[in-house]
Order: C-alpha cells, then sequence, then structure tokens
C-alpha cells in the first residue's frame, strides 16, 4: 500500500525534530535563539513606536549601506511595499504599477496591491526571465512606478545582468516613472552583479531589503530612499497597523546578520555554484544553470512520493536535514526543490552533499 501524503507529511515533521545537523537553515531552540540575540545586543536604549534604540541604529546603518538618504524599519516586507506604492500611487495621481506577473506582490499577497490600495497592476511580463524596457515601453498611459524583483523567485531566483538593470533604470527615468526595487534577497544578488547594494540601489528611487532570509534574521524589512518619500511611508505603516510598541528582537537580529552573514554573500554564491555542478553529476538538473545567486531550483528524475519517503527515510536514519518536502514538478515523474546555500552549508564538503543527494535517487 502506498504511503499518504499525510502520512509522509507527519513523518518529515517527526524526523526534523530530531534532526541535530541541517544543510540549510539551522533549527535553534528558542530559549537558545533569544539569549544569542541577547548577547548581540548593542544599545542601551529603548526603541518605542519605531524611533530610538537598536531600531534608529539599524535605520542608520542600512540607509548608509544602501546609499539612500534615509530609512524606515517595518515588521514586513509585504507592508513596506504596500506604503511605498501607495505613495507613489497618490502622488502621480495614477493607480496604475508595473510589476512582474510572476513577482511576490501577485503570488504571495492575497490580491492585497488591488484589494487594500485599489491599485491597477500592469503585468511587464509573465515569462520565466526578467522583464525587458520594450516591455515597459508597450504599457501605455501614465504609470505610479515600475517593480523590479531582484531576483526573481518564482522561477528560479533569477537575475538580470548588470547592463541589462542598468538600461531598464534608464528607460524608467526617461519615461518620468519611479523604478522601485523588491530586493527581498539584494544583499545575496550583489556577486552575481558585481555591485555594491548601494551601486544597485543607485538605480532605483527606493528599495526594500529584507532581513530573515539571506541575512538569518527573525522577520521585518528596511524601505531606503528619499527622506520625503520614507515620511510619507511611515505614514502608511501606521495605517496598516505596523508602528509597533517596540520592535527590538528584530532589529537586533538583523544588525546581527548584516555583522555576520552579509560578508560571506560572496562565498555562499560560489558554493552555490559547486553544488549546482556536483548535483547535476548525480543526475540533476539545476535551474538557473549556474545559479544567480545563493539560492536555485534542483529538479529530481524521481517521482514526488519516492523521493520525498527517500529524504524522509535518511532524515530518520542520519538526522541530518539536507532538503525541504518536494514538490511535483511540470514534467511527469520528476520533482523539484528549493536549495538555499547558507553560511550552516560551508560546514559541508560538497562531496558529502553530492553523497546525500545522490542516495535519494538510488534508494
Amino acid at each position: 500500500m502506498a504511503t499518504s501524503a499525510d502520512d509522509l507529511r507527519a513523518r518529515r515533521k517527526s524526523a526534523a525534530e530530531n534532526c541535530d545537523r541541517w544543510l540549510s537553515r539551522a533549527s535553534v531552540p528558542a530559549p537558545e535563539r533569544l539569549r544569542r540575540l541577547a548577547e548581540a545586543a548593542t544599545e542601551d536604549e529603548n526603541d518605542t513606536y519605531g524611533r530610538g534604540g537598536a531600531i534608529e541604529a539599524l535605520e542608520q546603518e542600512v540607509a548608509e549601506l544602501l546609499g539612500k538618504p534615509a530609512a524606515v524599519f517595518m515588521p514586513s516586507g509585504i507592508m513596506a511595499q504596500q506604503s511605498v506604492l501607495r505613495v507613489y500611487a497618490d502622488r502621480s495621481g495614477s493607480k496604475r504599477v508595473a510589476v512582474h506577473g510572476q513577482s511576490h506582490l501577485l503570488v504571495h499577497e492575497l490580491n492585497a496591491l488591488e484589494e487594500v490600495h485599489q491599485l491597477r497592476i500592469e503585468r511587464l511580463t509573465s515569462e520565466p526571465r526578467q522583464p525587458r524596457p520594450d516591455e515597459l515601453a508597450a504599457i501605455p498611459g501614465k504609470l505610479a512606478a515600475v517593480t523590479l524583483e531582484l531576483p526573481l523567485r518564482e522561477p528560479g531566483f533569477l537575475l538580470p545582468t548588470w547592463d541589462e538593470l542598468v538600461v531598464f533604470a534608464e528607460a524608467c527615468a526617461e519615461r518620468g516613472v519611479p523604478l522601485h526595487l523588491d530586493g527581498a534577497r539584494l544583499w545575496e544578488s550583489t556577486p552575481y552583479l558585481q555591485h555594491s547594494p548601494a551601486e544597485i540601489s543607485a538605480l532605483a528611487t527606493s528599495v526594500y531589503v529584507s532581513f530573515y532570509k539571506g541575512l538569518g534574521g527573525l522577520a521585518g524589512a528596511v524601505l531606503a530612499g528619499p527622506e520625503d518619500l520614507i515620511a510619507e511611508s511611515r505614514r502608511w505603516q501606521r495605517r496598516l497597523g505596523g508602528n509597533l510598541y517596540t520592535m527590538l528582537p528584530y532589529a537586533v537580529a538583523a544588525r546581527e546578520g548584516l555583522r555576520t552573514a552579509l560578508p560571506l554573500m560572496g562565498e555562499l554564491h560560489e558554493r552555490a555554484i559547486e553544488v549546482a555542478i556536483a548535483l547535476q553529476g548525480e543526475g540533476y538538473r539545476v535551474v538557473p544553470d549556474p545559479p544567480h545567486t545563493n539560492s536555485f531550483q534542483v529538479y529530481a528524475p524521481r517521482d514526488t512520493a519516492a523521493i520525498e519517503a527517500a529524504a524522509i527515510d535518511r532524515m530518520e536514519r542520519t538526522r541530518e536535514s539536507i532538503c525541504g518536502p518536494w514538490q511535483a514538478a511540470a514534467i511527469p515523474g520528476w520533482s523539484w526543490i528549493e536549495l538555499v546555500i547558507t553560511p550552516e552549508t560551508l560546514q559541508w564538503p560538497v562531496a558529502e552533499i553530492t553523497k546525500a543527494y545522490g542516495e535519494l535517487l538510488r534508494a
């Protein structure tokens, strides 16, 4: 009798709880994580409703990193981007915002831009690639803003080349429309683009960055841009319920990630390329090839139930977590996952990763 999907999920959950080694993000007990944050805290003053303490220090630090005059911390990237796009719309008198059809703004936010802010979405393209200037030119009329997700996660964490990014930014400037960078993984994009966060951000009017992905923070985001734009965005933060009494743990974790994880981005990208090459030698396929960031998609020539059972069997036997749940791919008989290379991954020799993944195809 075949194992049901519910049984596999239950087994995976139990196996994951017993793991003591992780290829990607390590599972740290809550008390230990809070102890580490207490040790990382440097500001004696507490923040209150987004002012003072570690929050203000974080905003200043990130504004400098991104080369922008001002920055505001918000509990989530969703709130940060809703806020700034609403400001652009109110300023321009247009409700039309141009985005990629596979962007996070459309795929994972329950149609928030339209439902909450009555913005009208204009799709630059829905193809699995970054949009082009000619696709922007094909959208007639007045636009409030244009957004670019760097990297574009859904089709495989895809980036434009630096020259393509510059040309697209110039097209926005020539049209007189603000460019906003959805930089949830902007930190991770710097090795491929071969430019600093400030050089990348200089191409756009505003930029949002995340702290809980590549930097390993608890949660939260920063929106950076001109002072007047950030001031107006703070008002929308308040309206959307994001001006919390204190956001101290998020700010401390974010600053610690900037200190410890940000300097590793080049090494993580290099390891992603090495692992991708090795996995292809075992019979896997990766997208993109080579990876543009420290994250990429891995495709396996095995059906989902079989490879997921093999992965769980290995977790139970070795107490090692090497991947998340496998999903069915568009090609019948194939499965896929996202693989994120983190500082924890650097502790694994590439040959060991290759051997572990090879077992999933042969088990």
